[in-house]
């Protein structure tokens, strides 16, 4: 069949609805789906963009025609598919859902037995052959499908491994529209948390704003809310729920890597010696606090698909990504931004500090430039310019390319969705910083540098 293959990104599918991704093409994938993975029941569920409905309809259809027994979750977030795979034991699972991206995408998450994510190394090109030869597995027999509700379950299960929240928090969340608001009502239930909130209608067209934490224009309704109410701290989760952003009482948001350092100290303390890892773009920061604590600190890839690979290889008890996302050998070894989020209130409500007191040991040593995106035609020409220009350096080409400093360092690396170059820089002074954003930015736009002073080193 015709379809754009380029909604096949490295670690999911993802792409304008219906105009790329239609429900014909869902059916299909679904039926490619069942093909692929091991025999045994395949959970399905869904987030609340407009036309997710429709689209995990078509995929459900697909399975059924390969004969597939299909669990039916509904509406969920995006951890609570993995946590169904792994806790029901199940032959794989999809999630109908374009994550942070705006209302005009969807996509489609696929995991394997065991929690295995299914990526471009790991079966993702595969399907994508057998949906644009339509050459699927003859069926006789159609499967079935169970609908099946597993809120309280993940609730209870994300509760047990994040700790038990000791005292009444205060605790502002901003659930953007997304998929977390479902767990709202239990968690008023269960736990001593105090909660205000914004936005929890289920909403995908987004009304108030796009519900990706990453950006710091999205965040301002939380950082707002804690300071008029007089907060403990403040929660922000993305679209489809996985990924949890903090802000301190003062409304100071903290980055992935802050929050990674704090939850890796408690962890260590339960886990002594662990092994943690870090993603190429996490803050020095992370891997000094996992070492200075005892534990062993490992570098991978960034992306989920890599890193719950080297989770088993390394036998790690975490994971942090400077994007959000957290890893708990616990869960699979799969990411959840609400484990993420309710341990740190945990750690809060058993500390006699703030959260601003907490994080600030982590702050003081080093500014980062956050995630810059520059447009480029030529990936491979541009990151060789960038090889070039900072030879001096010792240079590791992990993920993208990884320059270091004695007192600063950047990486570069190709977005695997759309034609750019990311590009992360921090620094232990903001004067190394800025010179240094503005070569990349000259050296990638084709501008000379003869008017900069570059001396950083």
């Amino acid at each position: 069949m015709k379809f754009d293959k380029n909604i096949f990104k490295s670690y999911d599918i993802r792409g304008l609805s219906p105009e790329e991704l239609s429900p014909k093409v869902a059916f299909a994938i679904g039926r490619a789906f069942a093909d692929f993975v091991p025999s045994g029941a395949i959970a399905v569920g869904r987030d609340m963009r407009t036309d997710s409905a429709e689209l995990a309809e078509a995929l459900i259809a697909g399975l059924v025609k390969q004969g597939r027994e299909v669990i039916n979750l509904g509406l969920i977030t995006s951890d609570m598919i993995y946590f169904a795979v792994g806790s029901l034991k199940l032959a794989g699972g999809a999630m109908i859902t374009a994550s942070h991206n705006p209302g005009a995408y969807d996509g489609i998450k696929l995991t394997g037995l065991g929690v295995v994510p299914i990526g471009v190394d790991s079966g993702l090109l595969t399907i994508e052959q057998e949906v644009s030869s339509e050459h699927f597995k003859t069926i006789t027999k159609v499967g079935k499908i169970e609908q099946r509700e597993i809120t309280s379950q993940w609730i209870a299960h994300a509760s047990k491994i994040a700790g038990t929240i000791a005292k009444p928090i205060k605790v502002g969340i901003d659930f953007g529209n997304g998929m977390a608001s479902i767990f709202l009502k239990d968690l008023q239930q269960t736990t001593p948390l105090q909660i205000d909130y914004l936005y929890e209608t289920l909403d995908g067209t987004f009304p108030n704003h796009v519900a990706n934490p990453l950006l710091p224009e999205n965040t301002k309704d939380i950082t707002q809310l804690v300071k008029n109410k007089g907060l403990e701290c403040g929660i922000a989760f993305d679209g489809d729920g996985d990924r949890a952003f903090l802000c301190d009482e003062s409304g100071a948001m903290l980055s992935g890597s802050e929050l990674g350092a704090i939850l890796a100290i408690h962890i260590l303390k339960k886990h002594p010696g662990a092994t943690i890892l870090y993603n190429a773009v996490c803050s020095r920061i992370v891997p000094q606090t996992i070492e200075a604590h005892g534990g062993k600190a490992v570098r991978t890839k960034v992306g989920h698909s890599f890193i719950k690979a080297e989770m088993r290889k390394h036998q790690a008890v975490f994971a942090c990504e400077h994007s959000g996302h957290f890893y708990f050998a616990d869960n699979y070894n799969a990411d959840s931004g609400l484990i993420a989020a309710l341990m740190l209130l945990h750690i809060l409500s058993i500390s006699k500090e703030s959260l601003s007191q907490m994080v600030a040991p982590l702050r003081t040593q080093y500014v980062q430039s956050g995630e810059i995106n520059i447009s480029s035609k030529d990936i491979p020409a541009d990151l060789e310019k960038i090889k070039q220009a900072f030879s001096d350096g010792k240079i590791d080409e992990l993920d993208g390319i990884t320059i270091n400093y004695p007192h600063y360092w950047l990486n570069v690396r190709p977005s695997n969705t759309e034609p750019f170059l990311r590009v992360n820089i921090e620094a232990e002074d903001p004067i190394i910083l800025k010179t240094t954003k503005q070569k990349i930015e000259h050296l990638l736009a084709k501008k000379p540098l003869s008017d900069l002073s570059l001396s950083v080193q």
